[in-house]
């Protein structure tokens, strides 16, 4: 027998230490945390937004907590009741997906177009608490993909910049910004008229699954201006009290999201008819829209501008310190080709997809040995950009994955000799004034045979 148990049980020791809990110890006895807190990492970040927020603070902004005393928090009335309107025929394991991840991912406008290799929004709004980040500060996020740094950010009353090379992710991004506050009307007069939306944009920008589609030259239109091709068109922005100038690019935009989003699932799949599927998606992204507004009703001057741009993370159009934080996920060039992913939505906006191939972080180079090489040096500059525009003392948050066993085939050396990408980012950090003050690890779901783990790397600039 364990000695030390054989000291403790006569007192009744043991099960007095049993019966305490280790939330009691780290948090006061008013927070209580969300449900479906189960990782390591997610405890540590709100054990830190504990010591680092005012309870005040925690109500308005904090990721993992439910209640402060008898009151609910912001974040828990934005992800309580339906997580996400899914279609009927979805798969058991995508509806336990997002039941399981409620207060994690899907809630607000994160839900709309599933991008893949996405932040959790949960855990970027725990980051930036963490990070010391206030109202009126300003984040940035270099490499944006589909803007979850922005919309926490704007939901959380701080000013955030995005910068991506792709212009469908800038586009992305400010559909999914303005979605917190697009009058809806229109949106439900358009859910109504589905057929004649959907042929409107399929005549822009061609119908799903057709053979050979040029789409090199395509733009997007003013959904209620000039042509008169169908019926939906033909409608006045006026019929639905929607006010001139730029509400109707907003609407146009969300609906246009919504078919791209269609459209690239039809590509991929053939279970649904293609018109079948957009109903189904501009349904679910009406239905996320008027949740997020209903909480946010009477609060819409609190939310923060964000500024979604296209251009080079290795040249931000920044000046030197003037950001409060950084937060950013390098692409997993290694593991998800974007441009591939985006073909359908890139091309419907005249982009030149083997022009952005060499212009992209992680995809320049035709071996995997000189991929591997250009992004060193990509991230380098990158790196160098985000100390440039990084005030002293503040926090740029790396979040990255490595896949040894790939790179160690790249480089010719044993897995377990293999430098991690988070490893080689801290390394390069350091040569221009990013010191490594934390690494927290966190496990990957939905890429296990390409990454099972990836690192939450926080870099002071010095």
């Amino acid at each position: 027998m364990n000695p030390t148990l054989a000291k403790l049980t006569p007192n009744g020791q043991v099960s007095e230490i049993l019966s305490e809990k280790i939330y009691d110890r780290m948090f006061s006895a008013h927070l209580e945390l969300v449900p479906q807190l189960n990782e390591v990492y997610e405890l540590e970040l709100a054990y830190y937004e504990s010591r680092i927020l005012t309870d005040q603070e925690i109500m308005r902004n904090g990721a993992y907590f439910a209640r402060v005393g008898d009151t609910f928090t912001r974040h828990f009335l934005i992800c309580s009741g339906e997580p996400v309107r899914l279609p009927k025929h979805s798969s058991s394991r995508l509806r336990s997906f997002f039941q399981t991840n409620q207060f994690k991912t899907g809630y607000a406008t994160h839900g709309l177009f599933p991008y893949r290799g996405k932040f959790h929004p949960q855990m970027i709004k725990g980051l930036i608490n963490i990070m010391g980040l206030k109202p009126d500060d300003t984040v940035l996020d270099p490499m944006m993909g589909s803007g979850t740094v922005l919309i926490e950010a704007r939901l959380m009353g701080i000013k955030s910049v995005g910068v991506d090379a792709s212009p469908f992710c800038r586009f992305m991004a400010r559909v999914k910004i303005d979605a917190l506050t697009v009058p809806l009307a229109p949106v439900r007069l358009a859910l109504a008229e589905a057929k004649s939306v959907f042929e409107y944009f399929g005549s822009k920008a061609g119908h799903p699954r057709s053979e050979a589609l040029d789409l090199s030259g395509c733009q997007t239109v003013d959904l209620f201006g000039a042509t008169q091709s169908s019926s939906w068109s033909a409608r006045k922005a006026s019929s639905v009290g929607l006010p001139q100038g730029c509400e109707e690019e907003r609407i146009h935009n969300f609906l246009l999201l919504a078919y791209l989003d269609a459209a690239g699932y039809s590509q991929r799949s053939t279970r649904r008819p293609p018109f079948q599927q957009f109903q189904a998606i501009l349904e679910r992204y009406l239905f996320v829209a008027e949740k997020i507004q209903l909480v946010l009703e009477g609060a819409e001057m609190e939310l923060a501008e964000a500024k979604p741009l296209e251009g080079d993370a290795r040249a931000l159009p920044l000046e030197d310190g003037s950001i409060d934080g950084i937060i950013f996920s390098p692409p997993y060039s290694f593991a998800i080709d974007y441009l591939e992913n985006d073909q359908f939505h890139l091309g419907f906006l005249g982009t030149e997809l083997s022009k952005l191939r060499q212009d992209m972080i992680g995809l320049r180079g035709r071996t995997p040995r000189q991929k591997y090489d250009l992004y060193k040096l990509d991230m380098e500059k990158v790196l160098a950009e985000c100390a440039r525009v990084l005030r002293p003392a503040r926090i740029c948050t790396i979040v990255v994955g490595t896949n040894n066993n790939q790179l160690s085939r790249i480089l010719g050396v044993h897995p377990e000799e293999v430098q991690g990408i988070d490893e080689l980012l801290c390394e390069l950090g350091s040569s221009h004034g990013l010191r490594l003050v934390r690494r927290l690890s966190r496990q990957i779901t939905g890429m296990a045979n390409t990454m099972r783990t990836e690192f939450i790397i926080m870099l002071e600039r010095v």
